[in-house]
Formats: structure tokens, sequence, C-alpha cells
């Protein structure tokens, strides 16, 4: 969510006489006896970028080869939507929020980490009402990433190309907000204010564009509208790949934007990508691929289409697709039952992790749709600095994270129990959350409880490169992958 500009009766800009020019005060609605008053929708300023304030939130830390986040405390913020009007805010919770039990709603409460119009909520029975501003102050915890740098091809004025290691996501989105490309060029390359080009799944490596102003951003977002890009990518897949080249068309439709899952099917969007073989080493193929069109893991699902997964591909190269993996889109499951599968087959080998969920999201009703996918959220890096225009801890989200080993969740006894010394230690004599220094527990967070298995490095590496990006004026590339030489065996 932007930052909010000027609220009624703050300072205007001058009139043509150079006199400033007084805002007429709102109106104010005579209130019934009892009825409470909402404030009107602050003006919001679009087109806010992250700078130094969001990046100083928390810092990294280096362990087992992966990027770690300090956890901290953060700040999810909305208007209330549509639906929720006339609804209790108890009840909200409990239908849409339901990764936390709703004694840790009433804990937070207690302790001050719930606003309703910047007051603390006493009452969670409290009826939401059109134009309502809720903030829910969370202890955030984000999933690791590959240890391994960002390496920054080329820098002009215009833009910054850079090298993206796979397991990154490109902005803020879902779990993900430190362990982004975005915050990682701010916090250690001090490069602000960039705009996205064009994106990479977080499983993808490669070549990824930023523009340095929207000036530049705009005349490359007309060549991406008149089709004058061109991209190259480089994978490994499974088995022989035809010598000779292939065309697949085959149109994809997106199964669960929560998970991030799509899969072929006729009532899916037009897709092509052109593939070409340039390998075969007796067990695995590389392959480069051409995509005409740039559907949400367009080349991974295609590939799955031809019988050829990506090797490691943590979605279409998994038993829960069938005997064929998904192969001619034979899958035989309902999405519903596909999505339970993968869920399960990652549970088994405790790697939700790898799929940029975690069991708590799993319990949440609420699909958003405005990110793809944890891992793909398509989302304007500048149109959500400092919240990601969301509510509750169901988004305690990153650019993927993961599974527990065993170890309980809050359960309402012991929220409920909580002693208000051991609550009251997060707030600060203002009565404002995050007075506590980054990584310490957190008596209300349930993530400060559990034991969770850190991915290995080579498990957050995909086979799937973007090698070449091209456009009228400009040519990027990058090395070739070493799991893509011709005699690599894993």
């Amino acid at each position: 969510m932007a930052e909010p500009g000027p609220g009624p009766g703050q300072e205007q800009q001058s009139g043509p006489a150079g006199k400033e020019e007084a805002a007429p005060a709102p109106k104010k609605r005579r209130l019934a006896g009892g009825e409470r008053y909402v404030p009107p929708p602050r003006k919001l300023n679009t087109g806010v970028s992250f700078g130094a304030a969001h990046f100083a939130e928390t810092s990294y830390y280096f362990e087992g080869g992966l990027r770690k986040v300090r956890p901290y405390y953060f700040d999810f913020r909305t208007y209330c939507k549509g639906r929720w009007v006339g609804r209790s805010l108890l009840h909200v919770f409990s239908t849409e929020f339901r990764a936390q039990p709703l004694a840790y709603y009433r804990a937070a409460a207690r302790a001050g980490r719930l606003r309703l119009n910047e007051q603390p909520v006493r009452d969670l029975d409290v009826v939401l009402k059109n134009n309502d501003f809720l903030r829910n102050t969370v202890h955030r915890h984000e999933p690791p990433v590959t240890a391994q740098p960002i390496q920054i091809l080329a820098e002009d004025q215009e833009v910054v190309v850079v090298d993206k290691p796979s397991s990154l996501p490109v902005h803020p989105c879902g779990r993900f907000r430190h362990n982004t490309v975005i915050f990682i060029l701010g916090k250690e390359h001090g490069l602000q204010e960039l705009h996205t080009i064009h994106r990479l799944d977080r499983m993808t490596s490669g070549v990824l564009m930023f523009a340095k102003t929207v000036e530049v951003s705009k005349r490359i977002d007309e060549q991406v509208r008149e089709r004058q890009l061109e991209k190259e990518y480089v994978c490994r897949v499974v088995g022989e790949f035809p010598e000779h080249e292939v065309v697949c068309e085959e149109p994809i439709l997106v199964v669960s934007y929560k998970v991030g899952v799509c899969r072929v099917d006729p009532k899916g969007k037009f897709c092509k990508t052109i593939f070409q073989r340039l390998s075969y080493n007796g067990k695995s193929s590389v392959v480069k691929c051409l995509p005409h069109t740039g559907r949400t893991h367009q080349i991974r699902v295609h590939l799955q289409f031809l019988g050829h997964p990506i090797v490691n591909d943590p979605i279409y190269n998994m038993e829960a697709w069938g005997p064929d993996r998904g192969k001619g889109g034979k899958i035989d499951k309902t999405d519903e039952e596909l999505l339970k599968a993968l869920v399960e087959e990652h549970r088994s080998k405790q790697s939700l992790d790898i799929l940029g969920i975690m069991e708590e999201d799993l319990n949440s009703s609420a699909e958003s749709k405005d990110c793809g996918d944890s891992s793909d959220c398509t989302k304007p890096v500048q149109a959500d600095p400092s919240s990601e225009n969301s509510c509750p801890a169901e988004d305690a989200q990153d650019p993927g994270r993961n599974d527990t080993a065993g170890c309980p969740r809050n359960s309402d006894a012991n929220l409920e129990t909580l002693e208000s010394k051991e609550l009251n230690s997060c707030e600060n004599q203002d009565g404002e959350v995050g007075g506590r220094a980054s990584g310490e527990k957190d008596p209300l967070c349930v993530e400060c409880k559990m034991i969770r298995r850190d991915p290995s490095p080579k498990e957050l590496v995909m086979y799937l490169h973007a090698l070449r990006y091209k456009g009228v004026g400009f040519e990027y590339c990058s090395r070739m992958p070493e799991w893509a030489a011709e005699e690599w065996e894993e």
C-alpha cells in the first residue's frame, strides 16, 4: 500500500496568487447516539518507492550457504474491504485470516498490536464500517534464500542489469520483503527507486533489468507492448528432448494463486514457446527456450506438457501429477485434489518452504489474486512500499517459506494465559510496538516457537536460467550456468 499523503486540514499547495488556499473543512455528519465515527480515507501518494527507512527495518546474516533475515516488527495495513462491512472484526479474523487462532488476535489486541483508525482495538466485536483503516503489527519472519551474491552485469544512467540468483523474488510479495532483489540492491548496493521492467519467477535465475527513471521504464514498456523484446532461456530437462525445433502453443490456466500452480487447459490464455535442444548427456537435455508470450510459469508448464519437465522443478516434476507427471495434460485429478497432493508431497519431505508457503498459509481461506503466487507476484514495485496492503499475520508470506518440525503452534490456552507483563514488553511507553531489538523472541509469535528445517543451497536452485534479454538499442547476456555444460552430471 502506498504511503498516505496529506490528510484533511493539512497544508495545501499555494494558489496562483502565491497565497495558501485552505481546504474547506470536511463537514461531519451528525452521528446517532452510540454510532462510531470513521475518519475519511487519506489520500495516497502513488508511485512511492522503497527508501532508507524501509531498508533499515532489519538486517541480514549468513549461515550454511543461506542469506537470512533477522525477525522484525512490521505493520500490515489495509482499508476495510467491501465484503467486511457490517461484520465484526472477530468474525473477519475467524473466517478470512485463520492462520492464527482467535486467541492470538485477542492477545494481540491486549498488547496494542491491533489498531482501528489508529486507535487501539479494545473490543474485537466492533462492527466494521466503510473506510475503516486497520493496522496489525506482527513479528515477521522471512524464509531464507541463497547466499549467492547478486552480480551487476551493467549499469548506466538509464538502467541496472543484474544476474539474479535462483530462490530470490524480484520484489516484496507474500512472505518476502528484505530477501528480495529490490531490497538487497537497495541495502547493499545503494540502488534505490528502481522500476521493474520485467520479472522472473523466484526459482528462475538470470538476466533481470531495472529502469532508473519513469521515462526509461515507459520507453521499454512500449517495446514490450509492441513485442519488440526477445528473451532467451536455457534449462535442463528430463530425458532426451527431440533434436528438431519444437513449438508449443498450449493455453495455460492458473490453478492456484496462493500455491502458485498452473496447467494446460483449453480455457487458459494463449501461449507460445519455441524449444531447441542444445545437448544431451544420456540422462537429461539442455534446451534453449524462446517464449513469445509471458504467462506465469509458461516455459515450465509447456515442458511438462511435452513430457520433459525441468529436472528439479519443485512443482511440475512431482509425483502428485500422476504416473505421467502431467505429460500431454493428463492429470486425472481435480484442481483441489492436485493442490492437496502437491502440498502433501512437499510436507512429507519437509520442503513446503520451496513452494514459498507454510503450514499457517494453508489454513487461510482467502486467496489473494493480487499476487499471482508467492514466487511470481506481478504487483508493481512502487505500489506498496510499506505495507503490502495486507492486514493479518496470515500474510507473514515470503517470495517464498516453510515446514514445521514437530513443534506445537500457540494454543488458545497458552495465549489466553500470557501474563500482561509479557505482552507489554513488546510495547514502548507510547503504546507503540517495536521497542524490541530485531531477532529477539516475541511472546505472541508462532514462528518464534517453531523449529524449521533450513533448505540446502542445492534445493534453492532450479535449472532454468534467463540467458539473454534484447530490445531496440540494447542486449544483455549472462554466462551459461554450470549445470548447462554439455558433459555436466548431477
